[in-house]
């Protein structure tokens, strides 16, 4: 191939969910000739693989968990759900795609293998899986956080004669699980969401479980249209709104708590914590006392409010005690859902505690575990992803000197901003680890980063060839992501926050966990003339 068959861009966005949608729609408004890549067939990333029984926003979205930029969009599409299904969230993005007229600028069923910066061009050259060949001045990588799917490593995984399936690689056309038996492992976000609706076609369904789970009622319930319309006649004042909340949500996480556990009587906590059990999502967790995700005495008392609850809801104490829950709640993904603990209750549905009895292989009819043989014709693995760093690293990223991604972050990922990585020109994030990604609002986060990432770019684009991070300026922003985890519970617990579940992997909390505050530093960053970016010839900028 010669080079007049390498196709030369401005930028190559990687991936077409809601953060590489809002990228490519940004920089072509700013004028650049941009091209997205999408190794699905559709928009919607994470929304178009995970069709899972019973997949839904676990957030309390609504009208919210959409773009905000413009008000025409809004009043454009009506959600129907607090917790929209998987179906209508795609449904939005195609919406999306459509009305802004994005598909002519990415090419789907594509697969970015490598790319590799030649600093005598200061440009990326990027390769696809079908061996075409791009020349791009910017890298912007939307890959997403929880796209990277993890198969766990089980003995025997192969030699399975059934039907066999990951929760982030569902078929499109649905699996039939009537008069099958079905086995689940895997008790995370997806299992949790997609248990309750197997239980209800199958057979008989075998849940195998490592880690007992604490889980929120969702409390989801249709939108009602008056509150649609107000949203819309409102849309400036909701989207400031979503600006100064911890989690980017006007209503529910809207509501910070301002009161410490310990200043209320074991009555008074008892009827707060009952209040937002009953009024379901995550209002329990975050808009309950200050201090539930940093004092351990008070995450301790909503705990056992929680465990009280599962007692409560499971008929067999023996199943119950299986299903309690030992960490601290709330420091692992917060899931939420809709009759999880009640599906123990049928007579169709068994719990395999693999704490007790451990798992040993998957066999061709099968999982066997210390405790023997469960027959099965259908395996679901729930398994989850490799988080934060898994979708980046499992391409052939290469930068300055030769060096690659993978060996600069052979001890965990170091950044500036969760956005730019010295010694990577040129190449920014989207939700990148180190920033709130996760733990925010993903699509408002989404353009608040694809904004920054667009004037970045083109204050680049006067300044000279290239933009990087400082490498003196990585450390102190891990030290601050560091010193902000430090502070809280969440890096006690094993997850994947930490990068627990996956074997080998350097153990680190990759989420920036001051929202506000990290979207304030953002801006002012750009306010001192990129402060902590180096550009062109090495000239530091502020």
């Amino acid at each position: 191939m010669g080079d007049k068959d390498v196709r030369e861009l401005d930028a190559v966005v990687i991936g077409a969910g809601y953060g590489g949608m809002y990228a490519l729609h940004r920089l072509r408004e700013r004028g650049l000739s941009v091209r997205a890549y999408e190794r699905a067939d559709g928009v919607g990333g994470t929304w178009w693989w995970n069709r899972y029984p019973g997949a839904r926003v676990d957030f309390p979205g609504g009208p919210f968990y959409c773009y905000t930029f413009s008000r025409e969009l809004a009043e454009g599409w009506t959600w129907t759900e607090r917790q929209p299904a998987q179906p209508e969230v795609l449904a939005y993005l195609e919406y999306v795609a459509d009305r802004l007229d994005l598909r002519r600028d990415i090419q789907f069923g594509t697969e970015i293998r490598s790319a590799r910066f030649d600093e005598t061009t200061a440009r990326w050259q990027v390769t696809t899986d079908a061996g075409e060949r791009i020349s791009t001045r910017f890298l912007v990588c939307a890959v997403g956080t929880l796209s990277a799917v993890n198969r766990a490593d089980m003995p025997g995984l192969d030699d399975f004669a059934g039907e066999c399936y990951h929760t982030g690689q569902w078929p499109h056309d649905g699996v039939d699980f009537a008069g099958k038996r079905v086995g689940v492992i895997g008790t995370g976000s997806s299992g949790i969401q997609s248990i309750p609706v197997i239980a209800r076609q199958a057979a008989h369904l075998t849940v195998f479980q490592r880690t007992a789970q604490y889980s929120l009622p969702a409390g989801n319930h249709p939108i009602s249209p008056e509150f649609v319309r107000d949203c819309v006649e409102n849309w400036e004042q909701y989207r400031s709104e979503m600006f100064l909340t911890p989690l980017g949500a006007p209503f529910i996480c809207g509501r910070p708590a301002t009161v410490r556990s310990a200043e209320h009587t074991p009555e008074q906590r008892r009827e707060i914590y009952e209040g937002f059990w009953q009024e379901g999502s995550l209002g329990l967790l975050f808009g309950s006392y200050r201090d539930i995700l940093t004092d351990p005495a008070a995450n301790e008392d909503l705990a056992e409010f929680v465990r009280s609850k599962i007692r409560e809801i499971v008929h067999d104490p023996a199943v119950a005690e299986d299903l309690l829950p030992s960490y601290y709640i709330g420091t692992k993904r917060q899931v939420i859902d809709s009759g999880y603990y009640e599906t123990y209750n049928r007579d169709n549905v068994s719990l395999v505690n693999l704490r007790r009895e451990p798992f040993e292989t998957v066999t061709t009819g099968g999982v066997r575990t210390s405790g023997g043989e469960y027959p099965l014709d259908v395996l679901v693995l729930a398994t989850g992803y490799d988080a934060m760093t898994g979708a980046l690293l499992a391409m052939d990223l290469v930068g300055r000197d030769g060096l690659s991604l993978r060996e600069k972050w052979a001890e965990g990922p170091s950044t500036y901003l969760g956005v730019t990585i010295a010694g990577f020109p040129n190449l920014f994030m989207v939700h990148g680890p180190e920033s709130p990604s996760v733990l925010f609002n993903m699509p408002l986060g989404g353009e608040l980063l694809g904004d920054w990432i667009a004037d970045c770019i083109v204050h680049a684009l006067k300044r000279g060839d290239t933009v990087e991070a400082d490498p003196t300026a990585e450390p102190g922003w891990g030290e601050q992501v560091r010193d902000l985890a430090a502070k809280t519970l969440y890096p006690r617990t094993d997850s994947w926050y930490t990068g627990a579940n996956i074997a080998g992997k350097p153990r680190q909390f990759g989420v920036h966990l001051g929202a506000g505050r990290y979207h304030e530093q953002l801006a002012q960053v750009a306010a001192d003339g990129y402060q902590g970016l180096v550009f062109s010839g090495g000239d530091r900028d502020g």
